[in-house]
């Protein structure tokens, strides 16, 4: 009642404040008075008689008294029905979003291997933006990406100053930002994968970075003879790009590439401290020599050299592959084996939500790591979990720790747009899928050997039925066969 009280004396105040004190010629109190010397009670008396339109008069319509009302309410409702036009707040009209068109050309530099001095600028500050139409457009980008994409105010913030700092540096003002002087932005303390998106995203992002798998080639090859060097550029080329021209092949995965170089390098260093220059000049003799005995070695090492030798020798840059006639046998098959179950049960009933709901989805029903990742929020529903054509009943304790993980993840990033069920600090403000390298560490194990634990237990309690391994698993009939080999292993009897 205290505070209806202290509202109704502030209208009361609003009421004096507007008009003079007098005498009401209706009621006869001293009070402020209006035009028609009416109080304000007696003026919403006759208001509410019909005011001037009813033909009542100030007089007649307080003859029998008053009725109370709350204040500014009545009001609101008699002019709403006397059909009068309350005051509304005019708001200007929104701005019409920027568009901003980079330059074509770029400004050469006298010294292009000079580089700035970026703790002195954060000393005595940066430059400002060269183009101010680019800056103001980045900026206006930024805040309308980071309200989609739910960022913080403070990311928002590091990446306006990043931008603004970017935009300083420029040698070419109103250009494309080169990414190369984006990730030189690092020792100022600004994100600089959020830099490169949001660029990219605005369409003004120009990439020129050397890729990894590119420098790590270089970086490999280094100590090879030049001619040995050459040769070898011209495999990482067909390899990395196909060929359209016969022999044709399609490129090969980057990891693909990596894994044959690495396993016959040890073979190419040895030819090259023998004096070898080129592979022109091994021979099979050569190849016998650095070949491992057994084992995976010699398997890996001849996989290797026999997609080198194969390649260079299909596209005319050796005349003689001599690791053809040479068997090197293939790759030992690891057994898979059951984890210790205190490690799952501890890893399952941790305290962190999302260590046990990525090991719960993973112990409970065998997904792949691929799998894992890519889950969506909509891809569980009714108590199912729907991946790859399939459809999953989870288990009460998955529903159990999905539910804990999707509470801390809305407590935690209340603004994200992700759709991927599981997220982390650096994709929440994206929509990429969690890294592989995260659901390994948030479980302390791997999924394989998650998976492997599950069809293993399957395989265990089925009696070894293959067919019921392929619906459950998503596996092929070989690869069902591989589990089925290691039932009667005395380990997983005694598990």
């Amino acid at each position: 009642m205290g505070k209806l009280t202290a509202w109704l004396c502030e209208a009361c105040r609003a009421w004096r404040t507007k008009y003079p004190q007098g005498t009401c010629r209706a009621c006869g109190v001293r009070a402020a008075v209006n035009d028609d010397q009416g109080c304000k009670l007696c003026w919403h008396q006759f208001l509410a008689a019909g005011g001037r339109k009813g033909g009542a008069d100030l007089l007649e319509a307080n003859r029998f008294g008053q009725q109370l009302f709350i204040a500014n309410l009545r009001h609101a409702s008699a002019g709403q029905r006397r059909g009068t036009r309350r005051h509304r707040t005019e708001h200007p009209a929104a701005d019409p979003p920027l568009v901003f068109t980079p330059v074509a050309h770029r400004q050469l530099v006298l010294f292009p291997a000079l580089d700035r001095d970026l703790q002195r600028g954060r000393t005595y500050g940066f430059p400002a933006p060269a183009d101010p139409v680019m800056g103001a457009f980045l900026d206006a980008f930024v805040v309308d990406y980071a309200e989609k994409h739910g960022w913080s105010l403070t990311a928002t913030k590091i990446v306006r100053r990043g931008l603004s700092i970017a935009l300083g540096l420029q040698d070419t003002p109103g250009a494309p930002l080169r990414a190369t002087d984006i990730l030189r932005l690092q020792p100022v303390g600004t994100n600089t994968l959020r830099l490169l998106e949001v660029s990219a995203a605005a369409g003004l992002l120009e990439d020129d970075r050397e890729p990894a798998v590119d420098k790590w080639f270089s970086t490999a090859i280094a100590a090879l003879p030049e001619q040995m060097s050459h040769e070898l550029g011209r495999w990482y080329v067909v390899m990395t790009r196909g060929s359209m021209t016969p022999p044709r092949s399609k490129p090969r995965s980057e990891q693909t590439i990596r894994l044959y170089l690495r396993w016959s390098l040890p073979a190419l260093n040895a030819w090259a401290a023998a004096g070898h220059t080129t592979l022109r000049e091994i021979t099979t003799d050569d190849v016998r020599e650095v070949l491992p005995g057994s084992g995976n070695p010699r398997a890996t090492m001849g996989q290797g050299l026999r997609c080198l030798f194969r390649v260079l020798k299909a596209h005319r840059v050796i005349f003689f592959n001599p690791i053809g006639s040479i068997r090197t046998g293939t790759h030992e098959t690891r057994q898979p084996m059951p984890l210790p179950a205190s490690a799952l049960r501890e890893a399952i009933n941790s305290t962190d939500p999302a260590r046990a709901a990525v090991t719960a989805i993973v112990a409970f029903h065998g997904l792949r790591s691929g799998q894992v990742r890519k889950l969506q929020l909509t891809d569980i529903h009714d108590g199912r979990l729907h991946v790859d054509q399939r459809v999953i009943p989870l288990a009460q304790p998955v529903r159990d720790r999905l539910a804990a993980w999707l509470a801390y993840r809305e407590k935690r990033w209340p603004k994200t747009t992700n759709p991927h069920l599981f997220i982390s600090r650096r994709t929440a403000l994206d929509n990429s899928p969690v890294g592989i390298a995260w659901v390994n560490t948030s479980m302390g194990m791997t999924v394989q050997e998650v998976r492997e634990d599950r069809i293993l237990n399957e395989l265990h309690t089925n009696g070894g039925d293959i067919r019921r391994l392929c619906d459950m698993f998503g596996l092929s009939i070989p690869g069902a066969a591989r589990y089925s080999a290691v039932l009667t292993h005395p380990d997983l009897v005694d598990a």
